[in-house]
């Protein structure tokens, strides 16, 4: 019977702390997108940057 006096207190604070951090987290932007990062790992992006396209040298033109 004497843990209940412990306990129950201990409870409430633990509740409470959970809620402060939890009203943080929304605050803060944690949960504003919950689908794109899984999109980002899946998306193919691996490509090189575009480069200039090659110029084409004119026949019978010496190749600098």
């Amino acid at each position: 019977m004497e843990s209940l006096y412990l306990l129950i207190p201990l409870s409430v604070v633990l509740v409470f702390v959970i809620g402060v951090v939890f009203w943080w987290s929304v605050r803060s932007g944690q949960f504003d997108d919950l689908e794109g990062p899984g999109y980002r790992v899946v998306v193919d992006d691996d490509a090189p940057p575009s480069a200039k396209p090659p110029v084409k040298e004119e026949e019978g033109a010496e190749p600098r």
